[in-house]
This record gives C-alpha cells, sequence and structure tokens, in this order.
C-alpha cells in the first residue's frame, strides 16, 4: 500500500469508557476491537461508536467485545469449535482474519488496583492483575506496537523485580519469575521497550492532577534506526478548573438566574462565590487544577469525589465533593438544586463535568445511572495523554512504514505543472496515513 493507504489498526482491551480509545483514534489509529467487561462502560462505546459521526469507521469494522479479557481471542484456531476469533467485523477490512504480525497496536489501561497507593498494593499477588494476560496477547499477536497505562505506584521500588520480569518478557535478559522467584534468561519477544515513565495529565491540558505511568514497546524490526520521542508536555499548557467548568456553570445556574426574586439573588450569590474561590485557587502555585478523581468500585457506595484529602482540594476550588449531581435537566425536574448548587460547600459537579475535568470530549456520552456514569469517567485514562502518546507511536510506525515500502516508480514524471517537491511525501502529516 502507498503511505496515504496505509491504515493503523489497534486493538485495546480493558477499553473501559473509552478514553484511550478516544486520544488514540484522535492520533490516527482505527480500532478493530475494543474488549471491556463492564457492562455499563460497554454500553457506553457501542452508542458512541453508534452516534458519533468521526466514528464511522470503528461502525463498520470494530467489535466491542463484552467480556474477559482471558476469554478474547483476536487469533481463532481454525477448526476448532469454540476457538474462533472474536473478531468479526474487522474481517471486512482486512479481507481475512487477523493475521499474526499485522496489529498496528495492542494498548491496554489494565486494572490499576494491585499498584495503587490507594489499594494493599499486592502487584502480581492480585488476582485484578492482567498484566499476564497482556504479555499473552503480545506473544500471540506480535504487534508492531504495544502501549501499557497503569498507575503512577507501579513505578515504586517495591515493585521493581516485576518491572524488570514484564520488560524481559518483552525484549529479553535476566529477571526473576514473578510466581516462583527463580531467575531466569528470557530471550524475549523482539521489542524494545522505549520508555516506562510517568506522564502528568496536567501538562497535557488535562485540569487535574493524575500522573499516569505509560509503558511503550515496538517491536525491534519495526524501530530500526528510527527513534521513538516520548512526548513532553508544558506547565504552560495547564488549564485551570476556572476555565475548564466556568462555562457549564453559568448553564448550570442560567435557569435560575432568569426565575427573579429570591431564587435568582441566591443563584448568583452562589455562582459569584464559585467564581472566586475557583478564580482564587488558580492564582496559586498549582494553577488551581483539580485533584485525582477517584471512580471507585462496584464494592463501595455511591459516587463521591474521594477521600478527605481529595475532597478538601475540592472544598478550596469551590466545589463540594460530597456527591455527584443530577444533570442541569434532572436538576429542574427532581428540584434537587438545594443540594446540587446552593449548597453550602459549593456547587457539586456533574457527570459531564466530571468528563470536562478528565479531558473527554464533549460529544462523548456515558449510559447507566449517574453512578455508573461516574465511576466510567472517575477510573478513565484522559483522552489528552492518550492522544500524545499515541502520535509518538504513530509517527513512528508511518516512518517504519515509509522507510520499509519501496517507492513506486512513476514513468510519466510529475503532473503537468506540479513540481516534484510539491508532491505531499510528509509521514508527519496526521491528517494523512489512516486518519
Amino acid at each position: 500500500m502507498s503511505l496515504s493507504e496505509h491504515t493503523l489498526t489497534s486493538i485495546e482491551i480493558c477499553a473501559g469508557a473509552g478514553g484511550q480509545a478516544i486520544g488514540l483514534h484522535q492520533a490516527g489509529f482505527k480500532h478493530l476491537a475494543l474488549v471491556e467487561i463492564d457492562k455499563y462502560a460497554v454500553k457506553t462505546l457501542e452508542e458512541n461508536i453508534e452516534n458519533v459521526d468521526k466514528w464511522s469507521w470503528e461502525r463498520d469494522y470494530c467489535d466491542v467485545i463484552s467480556g474477559d479479557v482471558k476469554d478474547f481471542r483476536p487469533i481463532g484456531v481454525e477448526g476448532e469449535p469454540g476457538q474462533e476469533s472474536s473478531l468479526k467485523k474487522g474481517t471486512k477490512f482486512l479481507g481475512g482474519p487477523l493475521m499474526r504480525g499485522d496489529l498496528s497496536l495492542l494498548a491496554g489501561g489494565v486494572p490499576c488496583p494491585p499498584f495503587s497507593h490507594a489499594g494493599k498494593q499486592l502487584g502480581k499477588d492480585d488476582e485484578r492483575d492482567l498484566f499476564p494476560r497482556m504479555l499473552e496477547l503480545v506473544e500471540e499477536l506480535r504487534p508492531k506496537a504495544v502501549m501499557i497505562e497503569n498507575v503512577r505506584g507501579i513505578r515504586d521500588a517495591k515493585f521493581e523485580e516485576y518491572r524488570t520480569y514484564i520488560e524481559a518478557r518483552l525484549e529479553g535478559g535476566w529477571a526473576k519469575r514473578p510466581e516462583d522467584g527463580v531467575e531466569e534468561l528470557f530471550t524475549g519477544m523482539g521489542y524494545k521497550v522505549c520508555e516506562w515513565d510517568v506522564l502528568e495529565a496536567s501538562d497535557f491540558t488535562v485540569p487535574q492532577l493524575r500522573p499516569r505511568a505509560i509503558l511503550v514497546a515496538i517491536r525491534q524490526d519495526i524501530l530500526g534506526d528510527l527513534k521513538f520521542l516520548w512526548p513532553v508536555g508544558s506547565i504552560g499548557d495547564r488549564q485551570s478548573v476556572l476555565e475548564a467548568l466556568e462555562p457549564s456553570m453559568e448553564e448550570r445556574y442560567g435557569p435560575y438566574l432568569k426565575m427573579g426574586g429570591s431564587m435568582e439573588s441566591d443563584a448568583r450569590r452562589c455562582l459569584e462565590k464559585w467564581k472566586e474561590k475557583a478564580l482564587e485557587a488558580s492564582l496559586k502555585k498549582d494553577g488551581g487544577i483539580a485533584p485525582t478523581l477517584v471512580g471507585g468500585s462496584k464494592k463501595h457506595g455511591g459516587a463521591d469525589l474521594g477521600p478527605s484529602r481529595a475532597k478538601a482540594a475540592w472544598a478550596r476550588l469551590g466545589v463540594s465533593g460530597l456527591g455527584v449531581a443530577n444533570s442541569k435537566d434532572e436538576c429542574l425536574t427532581k428540584k434537587s438544586h438545594g443540594r446540587d448548587l446552593f449548597g453550602d460547600g459549593g456547587p457539586m459537579l456533574t457527570v459531564a463535568q466530571a468528563a470536562i475535568i478528565q479531558g473527554f470530549p464533549d460529544y462523548w456520552k456515558f449510559a447507566g445511572g449517574k453512578t455508573a456514569q461516574y465511576r466510567q469517567v472517575g477510573n478513565a485514562f484522559p483522552p489528552p495523554v492518550a492522544k500524545a502518546v499515541g502520535e509518538a507511536i504513530a509517527d513512528v510506525l508511518r516512518a517504519a512504514h515509509e522507510r520499509d515500502t519501496p517507492p513506486t516508480v512513476d514513468s510519466t514524471g510529475p503532473l503537468e505543472g506540479l513540481s516534484a517537491a510539491a508532491i505531499p511525501n510528509s509521514i508527519h502529516d496526521r491528517q494523512g496515513a489512516g486518519v
């Protein structure tokens, strides 16, 4: 295929509500499969793919797979009942089953509780650790690139042996097997671990303190003499909570500002009080960004904005962290403005506002009840960070494609009136190959 026809394909496991999928899509990747076990997140993915125009490619070719990733089979076994490939729609684009080595990117935000500072940090001993399954899929698929996202805690010193084992499985080297502690020389799977470091979401326009550990590995035959450039955010790109939420706060208070009387005066007072506190916070050293959103789990109660320390940080931003508000329309219908907007602790956030804090585009909608929606948002990988990493990976893959694709000889030369220099051939034009 020519460069302009080159499509970057991806499969994502533990896709959640689509935070990473959105970022990678914006970076130019086309998803063949999104695998997720939570039924509400699955519904979110299905409904957005069905209804968002920008996702028309996925509407035709992407399988949203509901179930345990351990049961996911990207490459089936021909003639073996029950061992068929999980990919159905993608075969129309591929012209047949997915073959080993063809996939551009395997990505996944594997569950964070095994390494989270908020949990018991059991690491490899936690049943929710899906790094082993990710490595199995890498071996099965041999994608050109691998991207794994997790919490910052996995970079802690206590997990150094486990990180060394994962790197050895990918690129070779000595490491201790996690199941028995026996040291072994691994041959690797032919990958180069280009980077395994922490990116701070607030450096990529996300108005939230959310450090994420990201591993990027590229197959050595693809990388060759190319260099992977780790994305570098900027403090200058930081967006405050005031900047991010002011339009939606004004929209939420708007109906009450039109009611006149005490309702209008109360609404004006509460809105101005929020703006004053958020502005005051924005002038401080951290720039008025939010604390880390916490999605929680099904084992715990209703949605709120995190533990006591997080609630105190939200209070400094003029926001009550004691719960999640009804949407603007539901607030009017249920008359919950006293709790949602007029409380002494300030307004509570709606799910849509939490999504803004997480970096979701405004067109992305969430399925399920309020608590289910909030958990999807709170547990997500911020799309702008995924986009930045995805673009860095895409640049290498496109450069490799151009390097390894023999030039097409056109005996007629350039079209009349068009110089050879004017023929577009930039590998960095993200509006081209596969976007």
